[in-house]
């Protein structure tokens, strides 16, 4: 693993754990889970494999402090901060052109911020497995999720035969990548066997990545070069992203390569993974009492059910209410249905167009 680095991406906003999640204390910084932030919690699941100064966080600008408090044991210079938001695909041109200006050989680990695995001794193998199969393979190996319920919330990644490998893992070639299903689409997958969901995880030589990009996004393998060039100078690569940054279009790294690129291999991830993408999935992490209520902090329950309630700072009451979403935070309370959980993000774009939305949001 000398040339192994990892890239955790933390510019995420996490809409829809409003209004714990904020612009200014976004989901990576909530502590719901094993008591520690989850921007934490992947950097300790990586540095079991990977030493820390080879461990780099893309954040947003504003939001470095805050990231350097969360991980205190990190190098402060390994915590990128980009001017302005532009989806995932410029933050990985961001990624590949550090650890390309610093190890021409380097395997690139892109991570996300705001996942929760639960067998992380499994994740490891499976993470060491593919930074091996990319250092032998001229593409990208990404990680595939077994199903366990036709999830809509998931991209999803259709997979083929099995690879021949003398590795613990599974690798399959990753036929094509898909966006959310519908219901009735994503059961057809899950009933097929070929999908996997798509978590988001990729692993690739620092010169397969260039070749991708010098392809399908000459955007964004400039700024690589231009970060790479910086990075090989010892010149900070701020002033970089701040010219750049703002010209680039906002664009997902699926959609810049992921969907265009040819040679993609698949690793089958069995080590528990969810993306807690909404309130409804942070339900299976917490044990329910025996009329089926979540409760993360203080509540008083009267024929109440299946309700998640997150009061932490103040006693929430239920009478005769089911299947509700209650959230308390410092500025705000969310009730809503669990079924309409998928709408907070289109509330809170009602909130901010209020005359003093920007400070509940």
């Amino acid at each position: 693993m000398k040339n192994a680095y990892a890239v955790i991406l933390a510019g995420g906003s996490g809409e829809r754990f409003w209004p714990l999640s904020t612009k200014a204390r976004p989901k990576q910084f909530l502590s719901l889970f094993s008591g520690r932030p989850l921007l934490a919690l992947a950097v300790e699941r990586v540095a079991g494999l990977i030493p820390v100064e080879r461990i780099f966080i893309i954040t947003a600008e504003h939001l470095v402090d805050e990231t350097a408090a969360a991980v205190w044991n990190m190098p402060r210079a390994n915590i990128i901060g980009e001017p302005c938001k532009r989806d995932t695909a410029p933050a990985i041109a961001v990624a590949s052109g550090i650890v390309r200006g610093r190890d021409p050989d380097g395997v690139v680990c892109i991570l996300t911020a705001d996942q929760l695995i639960s067998d992380v001794e499994t994740f490891r193998t499976t993470l060491s497995d593919a930074v091996e199969q990319a250092q032998h393979c001229a593409g990208v190996v990404t990680i595939g999720m077994h199903p366990t319920y036709p999830a809509t919330g998931f991209g999803y990644i259709e997979a083929g035969e099995a690879l021949p490998s003398h590795l613990v893992t599974i690798f399959k070639k990753a036929t094509r990548f898909v966006e959310k299903p519908d219901a009735y689409t994503a059961a057809r997958y899950v009933e097929s066997g070929r999908y996997f969901w798509n978590s988001g995880m990729f692993i690739w030589h620092v010169n397969v990545m260039r070749d991708l990009f010098a392809r399908y996004a000459p955007d964004l393998s400039q700024l690589a070069d231009q970060v790479a060039d910086a990075v090989q100078a010892r010149e900070s690569i701020d002033g970089v992203l701040r010219q750049t940054y703002p010209m680039l279009r906002a664009i997902s790294i699926d959609y810049a390569i992921m969907e265009h690129a040819e040679n993609i291999v698949m690793a089958e991830g069995c080590f528990g993974w969810d993306d807690v993408g909404s309130w409804p999935s942070v339900a299976g992490h917490f044990t329910a009492d025996q009329y089926g209520n979540v409760i993360i902090g203080a509540c008083e329950q009267l024929e109440a059910q299946n309700n998640i309630v997150v009061s932490e700072d103040r006693l929430t009451a239920l009478i005769g209410v089911r299947g509700l979403i209650v959230v308390h935070s410092e500025n705000a309370t969310l009730i809503c249905p669990k079924e309409r959980a998928e709408e907070v993000k289109k509330l809170i774009r009602r909130i901010a167009d209020r005359p003093d939305g920007q400070k509940y949001v």
